[in-house]
């Protein structure tokens, strides 16, 4: 397996050198809180039962039924305890069957619980966010870092506390059948600590390392998934595949190095348990001939054999707690990013809101090199049709991006019916504002849900009939289920300007004021458009309409034209008014009408 050279370049996450700290520990077992008066306790409560029936097993297999069997030849007495630790065993087996199956129920909800706090924190972040991280590095945290948590608190939590409960109860039950026995056997367990703890930061960072490569791959998967129509347009499968043969390594080399620092631990507990042994039976024999009891020393045998076995599975934990710590250094880098548009404490709901908007001296950059917007002033008065239009990086996006809030400009102001935008909720403010792109995104589901996705209370009719509106009705009513028609993920079985008609009616049946049209006939067709044009001035009747068009034809009766470039106001006015200033606008139209007689 050998990884390639290409020439695409993808950033990795850099791997997060926080020190393992108990904080973020005790951050991720406030999850448990939800839990702490119903699973929680019982879980507890029959771990501690299981734990103290697998404790007094030793001791009657041991010291009991030699003491009081054996070496008595007492037969119907080794009955009695055999059947005792038969009893036992039964008891163990269903205590632990019942700790399993609450641990595991616990562990699920904790993991829902975090899984829809981050899904939830994720959607209230500002586009800046989105702007800095692949759709697959997102999808990562959200479900394989997530994913990592589980055997963390379906088995480590529990067991963690079980294991140790364990581990000083074998303590204390060795001392007390042989101290000097008992001090000789565990002097090892310091050393064997001591060089453990060494091997914990290969560790963490190995299994953090496997979290970056982790979310490289799958940044790769989806963008190839999403990009496979370009690819195979331009035969650049083997190039693509070499890529990813090599990102698929990287994985491989980190998942390889990582299992490997675990595979560490256990041997050496194992070794650890023989040295134990050795001493045992070279210095129990010696006590058995200066007169230790045969049955506490088989039952102290019993229960050192019992301690190595916590010892290894703490290891395990341990091994769990670094992937969860990993995961959760990333889950939680996610849960305390600060959206870059917070809203205000005390922010104000405005009611009736007329749609009046208002840009004052505003500047804007979406990074330190350039500005997008350099001191813009203007005036969008409500129930009028404004056009925006320029060349590419003129700043019109820019400008419908800062009416949403989706930013905040770096200077000035914009308002909205004389109200500065970050004063306001955010959810009143884009439940006033609708977008209607060129790009029109389709939810997997029905043609009835997507365009009640506009308005999720809306009643069937109210779907249809702003379907029938926007003249939408047509094509639907062709297909075989109507508005039962189930569509994929970006409505792949739907032409472009069917998909802009559904996004048409989702917007009328949200009903703003403000409402955004971003080149939205730019993928229909002349024909199409025509159709469309009644259900277009049922759409923008009475409301603040901000139009983005290059097909200038198309904004001839706005009410008012602004002219952008490279972040300037540069001209505005009527159609008319523009033509005959003869300036960029006219340039703009003349250039066109040239290009189209051409």
């Amino acid at each position: 397996m050998k990884a390639r050279k290409t020439r695409f370049h993808y950033t990795v996450e850099n791997i997060i050198e926080k020190p393992f700290n108990w904080k973020q520990m005790t951050r991720l077992l406030q999850y448990m809180k939800p839990y702490a008066k119903t699973l929680l306790p019982k879980t507890i409560l029959m771990m501690l039962f299981a734990t103290a029936v697998r404790l007094f097993i030793p001791f009657v297999a041991g010291f009991m039924v030699i003491e009081y069997a054996i070496i008595p030849g007492d037969y119907r007495m080794l009955a009695i305890l055999t059947g005792i630790v038969l009893a036992l065993y039964i008891l163990s087996y269903f205590a632990n069957m019942f700790r399993i199956k609450w641990m595991n129920e616990l562990g699920q909800h904790i993991i829902f619980d975090i899984r829809e706090a981050l899904f939830k924190h994720i959607q209230k972040l500002s586009h800046r966010f989105f702007d800095q991280r692949s759709a697959g590095s997102i999808l990562v945290r959200v479900i394989n870092d997530v994913n990592s948590l589980q055997d963390l608190f379906t088995n480590g939590v529990i067991n963690l506390i079980m294991d140790i409960v364990m581990l000083l109860g074998i303590v204390v039950i060795l001392f007390s059948l042989s101290p000097e026995l008992a001090i000789l056997v565990l002097i090892i367990v310091p050393i064997m600590f001591f060089i453990s703890t060494k091997l914990r930061r290969k560790i963490r960072r190995a299994w953090q390392f496997v979290r970056v490569r982790q979310s490289l791959l799958n940044s790769h998967l989806n963008e190839s998934i999403q990009g496979v129509r370009v690819t195979q347009a331009y035969a650049q499968e083997k190039e693509n595949m070499e890529f990813f043969e090599g990102v698929n390594h990287e994985n491989f080399k980190s998942w390889k190095n990582a299992t490997k620092q675990n595979a560490l631990f256990r041997p050496f507990v194992e070794l650890a348990s023989v040295l134990g042994a050795a001493i045992l039976i070279w210095h129990g024999s010696n006590l058995i001939q200066s007169g230790l009891e045969v049955g506490i020393f088989v039952s102290f045998a019993f229960y050192l054999g019992m301690f190595w076995e916590p010892i290894s599975r703490l290891g395990q934990v341990y091994n769990q707690l670094l992937v969860g710590m990993a995961s959760s250094e990333r889950i939680f880098e996610f849960l305390d990013e600060k959206p870059s548009v917070p809203e205000k404490p005390n922010a104000i709901t405005l009611g009736d809101v007329k749609g009046k908007m208002q840009f004052e001296n505003v500047e804007f950059a979406y990074n330190e090199k350039r500005k997008a917007l350099k001191g813009v002033n203007l005036t969008f008065e409500a129930g009028h049709t404004i056009a925006l239009v320029g060349h590419t990086g003129s700043g019109k996006s820019t400008i419908v991006n800062l009416m949403s809030r989706f930013y905040d400009p770096t200077a000035g102001r914009v308002l909205l019916d004389g109200n500065d935008l970050r004063d306001l909720k955010l959810d009143e403010l884009r439940a006033n504002v609708s977008y209607v792109l060129q790009d029109t995104f389709i939810f997997a589901g029905t043609i009835m849900e997507n365009i009640r996705f506009g308005k999720p209370s809306a009643t069937d009719q109210e779907v249809k009939a702003a379907a029938e509106a926007i003249g939408a009705q047509v094509f639907i009513e062709r297909l075989e289920k109507g508005y039962d028609t189930e569509v994929e993920e970006k409505g792949s079985v739907l032409s472009v300007g069917e998909r802009q008609l559904l996004s048409f009616a989702r917007a009328l049946l949200a009903d703003p004021k403000i409402l955004i049209l971003d080149e939205a006939t730019a993928s229909i067709d002349t024909e199409t458009e025509l159709k469309i044009q009644e259900g277009l001035k049922k759409l923008l009747h009475n409301r603040t309409a901000i139009m983005i068009a290059h097909r200038l034809s198309t904004i001839r009766d706005s009410d008012l034209i602004i002219v952008l470039d490279h972040g300037s106001l540069v001209e505005q006015g009527t159609h008319n008014e523009l033509m005959e200033k003869h300036g960029t606008y006219y340039q703009l139209v003349k250039s066109q009408f040239s290009a189209i007689n051409d």
